[in-house]
This record gives structure tokens, sequence and C-alpha cells, in this order.
């Protein structure tokens, strides 16, 4: 077996050609090429899909959340909880906001950030008295939801702002609720391999908040106020081009038919390899985006091996926790402090996932699985 992309992309842009070449030139007849038209309706088209009274376009995922930070004043002196279990960028906002990240564990199976370590982070933060907890910010791992309910109503207990980073979960459901509307404010990232992606870097925030949408609108313009030179607090060069735009609303067009898709290549995984592996867990009333599919070996470094001759792609997200890694490690516990996090890292091993792997492909990836996992 060859030639099994990871992530296809190039069989998107078959099924889409002529709708994206029509989207693109559009936005090279108007000219205009930032926060124009194609920004305006894609916004509009996100606000709808989530739920949600806003969505704010931005020039990249981290940027989706780094923005939140920057509108609730998070900086020095402040902590913010987050999973260690995650990408750079979760942790990374977190510093340029100028505040510090408190890591906490996940759970073994959903991956989600543990409720419990975090209500004890929380309270061992606030009697260490050195930081003021200020924000939870936290991840939809691989396209599940977190559990949002319990975060909400921990967040609101301890008077803590809520962020959800939902860079691979957009187009995930929560107990009939869509991504993007789980939490007070979300961002969510159009890196190309995710669910909905563009050609280059983008990103969106999602939020009810009218207030806060507009400081995140200013935000992202350098923080302009009522024209473009007027600086009403500090921002950043956080938008999105027109052309990136005018791609995701031709992508989003489709996006509900690549998502039943991702599905059914799930299920056909499931079906096949849950007898002899640890495979995603599905909980009641959640739906994943599937950004990746990921199960969990001790055998790890074998399996790729032997996938890898096969000629499947395999990929590790993630090998090393935030904790361990050597920017974070001053705001860390060291190795064995959050156990759950660093077991699952020697674990994880993600299959090919995306809309365009053929049933036959997806059964023959399982069976190659099997085969290695023997």
């Amino acid at each position: 077996m060859s030639g099994v992309p990871f992530v296809d992309l190039k069989a998107q842009y078959a099924r889409l050609k002529p709708q994206i070449a029509e989207a693109i030139q559009d936005v090279l007849d108007d000219g205009r090429y930032i926060l124009g038209p194609a920004v305006a309706k894609l916004e509009s088209e996100l606000a709808e899909y989530c739920g949600v009274a806003h969505a704010i376009s931005c020039s990249s995922g981290t940027d989706a959340i780094f923005m939140p930070l920057l509108a609730y004043e998070v900086g020095p002196g402040d902590a913010v909880f987050v999973p260690s279990f995650t990408f750079t960028a979760t942790a990374e906002a977190i510093l340029l906001a100028g505040a510090s990240p408190v890591f906490v564990d996940v759970e073994a199976d959903s991956f989600s950030i543990d409720l419990a370590d975090l209500t004890k982070k929380i309270s061992e933060t606030r009697a260490g008295g050195k930081l003021t907890p200020k924000a939870i910010l936290a991840v939809d791992l691989f396209g599940l939801p977190a559990d949002w309910n319990g975060l909400n109503a921990l967040a609101e207990r301890e008077g803590l702002h809520l962020i959800s980073d939902a860079a691979q979960s957009f187009g995930g459901v929560y107990h009939n609720s869509a991504s993007g509307s789980l939490a007070p404010v979300s961002g969510t990232s159009f890196f190309p391999a995710k669910p909905l992606g563009c050609y280059g870097d983008g990103g969106a925030i999602t939020t009810d908040d009218d207030g806060l949408a507009e400081v995140l609108k200013s935000i992202r313009v350098h923080g302009a106020g009522a024209d473009r030179y007027e600086v009403v607090r500090i921002g950043i060069n956080g938008r999105l081009d027109s052309i990136q735009a005018a791609i995701l609303s031709v992508k989003l067009s489709v996006f509900d038919d690549e998502l039943e898709a991702r599905e059914r290549v799930a299920q056909i995984y499931d079906d096949e390899l849950k007898d002899v592996v640890a495979t995603p867990k599905r909980i009641e009333g959640l739906k994943s985006a599937w950004a990746q599919y990921t199960i969990k070996t001790e055998k790890r470094a074998a399996v790729q091996e032997k996938l890898g001759t096969a000629g499947i792609p395999t990929m590790i997200y993630y090998p090393k926790p935030m904790h361990l890694q050597a920017p974070y490690l001053p705001y860390g516990g060291g190795e064995g402090s959050l156990p759950v996090s660093e077991a699952i890292c020697r674990q994880v091993m993600s299959l090919p996932m995306h809309p365009y792997l053929s049933d036959d492909d997806a059964r023959r990836i399982a069976a190659a699985t099997r085969d290695a996992l023997a």
C-alpha cells in the first residue's frame, strides 16, 4: 500500500477548484484585500454556523487565543491554567501576554483537561500568593469538545475568565451546541490541515459578548479606535486576508459533508481497531470534528515503523508535554509532576484522517495497524 496522504488537501481542492477560483477572482476584482467584503461575509457565516452573535476573524489560531487574553487584560502576575498536553501555541499565548502558565494534567481517555487537577491547581495557586488566578484556557484536543459544563461552572465559581482553544474542534458538537459557542469566548484555527482550513494561516474568535467583540476588533487592528489613527489600546496586526476569507467561505459550504465523511472514517477505524488498541473515547452527546484520529499503544515505535514500511504515514501529537519543554520548565513541576500527560506523550499515535479517505483505504490502514500491533 503506497501513496496514502495523512491529510489530502489536493483532493479537496480538486472538488472545489472552480468555486475557489471564482471566489479569489471576486476579491481581485474588488481590490479590497484587508477586511474587505469577503471577510465580513465569512464572519457572518461563521457566527451563524456556531450559533453566536459575533465571529471576529484573525490572522492565526495563535492570535485567536492571544487576543482574548489581551482583551481581558491578563498580564504580569496573573496565572492562566492550561493543559500540558497540547500544542505550544496554547501556552505560548499566555507568555506573550506577560502572564504565567500553570500546567494542569489531562484525563487519560478523553485527553481533556482534568477538572479535579484543575481545581487543585487553582487552590494551590491562590494559597501560594505569588500569582493571581485570572483565567482558564482549556483545549478541545483532536476534535473532541472538553467538559464545558464543568468548566463553565468551575470558572464561574472561581471568578475566572474561561477561554476555549477550539483550534482542533471547529465542527464539533457538545450536547447540541457547536464548538465556538461553548465558552464565553473561543478561538479556532484555519491552518490548512485543520478540519476547516484556508491556504495559509488564519483563525477566528467567537463570542456572544458585544463589548468583548468590539475590543477584539480593535485589538486586531493595532488597538484602533474610531478611526485607524486613533489608538485606544495596545493591539496587534491580527487581520485575516480577504482572499483567505473567500476560500474559507467556499470550504464552509461543504464542511458538514466533510464532517460526515470524517465520522465515517473514524467509525471504520473504531470497528476494526477497538478490540486491539485504545481507540479515541466517544462520549454520549458529544461529536468530534476528528481533526486527528489518535490511538494509544506502548509499542508505538515498532507500529510506526511497520506502518511506514507499508506506506502508511503516522504522526505523533505530541511527543513531549509542555511542562517539560525548555521554554516552560520554569513554570512546571518537572518530570513526574503531571503523570497522565507524560504517559500519554509516550503512547499516542495518529492515523491518516481526512474526508477524502476512501472506505477501502481506511479498512486497509486499519488492517495494517492490526497486523503491526500483533
